[in-house]
């Protein structure tokens, strides 16, 4: 098979098209033909040397597939070679073949396009486990997603919307916002105008987000604590802005705030299972009933995934950005 490699850490061009083995499917895992997978921040990162995948992921990127079963493993039951489905991964998304544990599958809708369901593993996974398990997320509360456009942002909108909750975008720029509208965000914040803390107080009557959604880390560290309400969550996904920032304890305290902060890639595959299926359960009948739906942006050639990485680097996108075998 071919898969996308990296020679050496470096831009966009270190991505490379090469023939590679073919996966063998272990004990509980199915091989996947893949047709698409997604472009996600995280690879951008293991591009440039400073993200490796967890032990025993596929080394070539990319975290979220979909394709057809063409291969089943020792122990795999309710899976069949044929089915389409859509799967989480450590990695090995950027191939046209990957071995998946079977706890991180998810079934294809009949009505949504095999291609555009690559985009979805990643983000509903990470937003549900950060804004629903870990910060419970409520109807009627306000959760703040920095990011608005992106592709974690357009799944986040979709799911706090359906769940009755009011939610408040950043944003750079008016059509993006105007995206972010479309989906369901009511309160929207161009960062690169508006100070958010000042919009997000201002929108709830001086009460601040209830659940921060937070892709720039330290950056934004102090002001998002400014900007929850009392009891608030802030969920830190990301750290595009930093690692190493000051936080005031005592601002925390008078909020009596709580600040978590998760990776789902290194997760151990028992826990992403356990993520998979409370998506599988909660999350799906929206994709189902086409309640949520992927955002794409771009779809590209496989092997022009450096094409991809250069799009994203950019950040002019709105959603995700698909590769094609």
């Amino acid at each position: 098979m071919h898969a996308i490699t990296i020679p050496e850490p470096g831009g966009p061009e270190a991505l490379v098209w090469s023939e590679v083995p073919d996966p063998v499917p272990g004990e509980g895992e199915v091989v996947v033909d893949v047709v698409a997978s997604a472009v996600n921040r995280a690879d951008v990162l293991q591009r440039q040397g400073f993200y490796d995948p967890p032990p025993g992921a596929s080394p070539y990127p990319g975290l979220e597939c979909a394709g057809r079963i063409s291969a089943v493993g020792p122990g795999v039951a309710g899976w069949a070679v044929g089915d389409e489905v859509c799967a989480l991964l450590g990695g090995g998304g950027y191939a046209e073949k990957v071995a998946v544990p079977v706890g991180q599958l998810l079934p294809v809708p009949a009505a949504m396009e095999l291609v555009d369901a690559a985009g979805l593993p990643e983000v509903v996974a990470t937003v549900w486990s950060n804004v629903f398990m870990i910060a419970h997320l409520r109807p009627g509360e306000t959760l703040l997603v920095h990011g608005g456009a992106s592709g974690i942002g357009t799944a986040a909108i979709q799911m706090a919307a359906s769940a009755g909750a009011r939610v408040a975008v950043t944003a750079g720029g008016a059509d993006k916002l105007t995206r972010c509208q479309e989906l369901g965000a009511e309160i929207l914040i161009n960062y690169r105008e508006q100070d958010f803390v000042e919009e997000i107080k201002a929108a709830t009557d001086g009460r601040g987000a209830d659940v921060i959604l937070d892709i720039m880390g330290a950056k934004y560290l102090e002001r998002n604590v400014d900007a929850l309400a009392v009891n608030g969550r802030l969920a830190v996904i990301g750290m595009q802005g930093g690692v190493k920032g000051e936080l005031n304890l005592g601002a925390l305290l008078a909020k009596r705030g709580a600040i978590t902060a998760t990776s789902l890639r290194a997760r151990p595959a028992s826990e992403k299972a356990t993520i998979v299926s409370a998506v599988r359960e909660h999350v799906w009948p929206l994709v189902v009933s086409g309640d949520l739906r992927p955002v794409i942006d771009q779809r590209l050639a496989m092997s022009d995934a450096a094409e991809a990485h250069r799009a994203l680097d950019a950040g002019s996108h709105v959603g995700k950005i698909l590769l094609l075998t």
